[in-house]
């Protein structure tokens, strides 16, 4: 049997939803429900995997903490798509962002101490924090704020024994966004503390109006502030596993350190293939960004005109949107599979404030919105 503090952790929703077999009804199922960009891998990064597959230096055990072309790879792509300067201490790369942060709580802080997790906000950063035996603290968001934390409503205790504050923009699920005079914000309230904040910027090609600020642009120093970046979303290359992290030099060596210990050196495969997918930003970012925008604009104008409300969708991927009365998040979701066979994710696994919402993703072909449309519209007096 485990030990008592891995069986005190619940299951991870996702992992037990891609494996539960669906119940549906009679029509073709609509999978809303898993957001993996739906595009193939760009054609440079499949090239550089077939080319470095053969080079000898990667059959054998790398470099523990990174090649140096991957970091190079970061730097100048951070150079260039926000203007800020990182140095090879301000960098960890990482065996997929899901595991850094999940992990990162049992690196940096002490049993006892708190984090702040955004509420509704991704469903695996408290596991984390329970494996750490931190305590979770609630860090409320709500639309009337535009879904960004209040700092000056949190408890002033909790305040005090907070070590960490998690934060996602663009929001999954939300769909929320933050500008730079958020991030200005939480800088300048909490560098001077022992509090520090984990950005989690999964989602950050997937920008409707304007590039969405790196929160190391409010925190040039990196005095208190640590960014993870994925590969999945953005490159469409999820079954790589890569991403890194990025910021303050004691966070990210506490990420390092663990590496060393638990891991000996990425694929250099992997490394290439990531440093071909940075190096051809310029071309597939925006390609991306046009792919979702054109998807989003059509998801957000026939909702409208059904009158089936929707939280704006200002960056990310995903649609955050309210059941219809007499419905929790997860009997609509049932109720969906069943009479119209399209599986969406209940919003509870994100919170304690989903429990009435459900999460639809973007990430599937055009054809499919537009069937998701035709159904919702045999549904949408329910919301009248």
């Amino acid at each position: 049997m485990p030990n008592r503090l891995l069986e005190s952790i619940p299951p991870s929703y996702f992992g037990s939803a891609m494996s539960k077999k669906l119940e549906a009804g009679k029509k073709r199922v609509i999978n809303l429900a898993v957001g993996i960009p739906d595009q193939p891998t760009p054609e440079q990064v499949i090239n550089a995997v077939k080319q470095s597959v053969e080079q000898p230096e990667n059959q054998r055990y790398g470099v523990f903490r990174g090649k140096a072309s991957f970091k190079e790879a970061i730097i100048a792509f951070y150079q260039s798509e926000y203007d800020v300067k990182l140095s090879e201490e301000n960098i960890a790369v990482l065996y997929g962002t899901k595991s850094a942060l999940v992990q990162f709580p049992m690196t940096f802080i002490e049993p006892g101490e708190g984090v702040y997790l955004p509420n509704p906000g991704y469903a695996d950063y408290e596991a984390g924090v329970n494996l750490a035996r931190g305590e979770v603290y609630d860090l409320p968001l709500h639309p009337e704020n535009h879904f960004l934390p209040v700092y000056d409503a949190l408890n002033p205790e909790e305040v005090e024994n907070a070590r960490l504050i998690y934060l996602n923009y663009p929001s999954n699920p939300l769909g929320a966004v933050a500008d730079k005079s958020f991030f200005d914000e939480t800088i300048n309230r909490f560098k001077n503390t022992k509090t520090r904040i984990v950005h989690d910027f999964a989602y950050a090609p997937f920008s409707y109006s304007g590039k969405h600020p790196s929160i190391l642009q409010s925190d040039p120093e990196f005095e208190c502030s640590m960014e993870i970046y994925s590969l999945s979303k953005g490159f469409n290359m999820s079954g790589f596993r890569v991403g890194f992290a990025v910021g303050n030099p004691e966070m990210i060596e506490s990420i390092n350190k663990f590496q060393d210990h638990t891991q000996t050196g990425m694929w250099g495969v992997l490394q290439d293939a990531a440093v071909a997918a940075l190096s051809s930003a310029p071309d597939v970012l925006p390609e991306q960004q046009r792919i979702f925008l054109k998807r989003k604009n059509y998801i957000v104008s026939e909702f409208e005109a059904m009158g089936v409300p929707l939280n704006p969708i200002e960056g990310g991927i995903f649609g955050w949107l309210p059941v219809p009365e007499g419905f929790d998040g997860e009997s609509f979701t049932g109720y969906l599979l069943k009479e119209q066979s399209i599986l969406v994710t209940p919003g509870i696994p994100f919170g304690s404030r989903g429990r009435n919402y459900i999460r639809i993703s973007l990430a599937v072909e055009d054809a499919d919105l537009e069937e998701l449309v035709s159904r919702f519209k045999e549904i949408k007096d329910l919301w009248q």
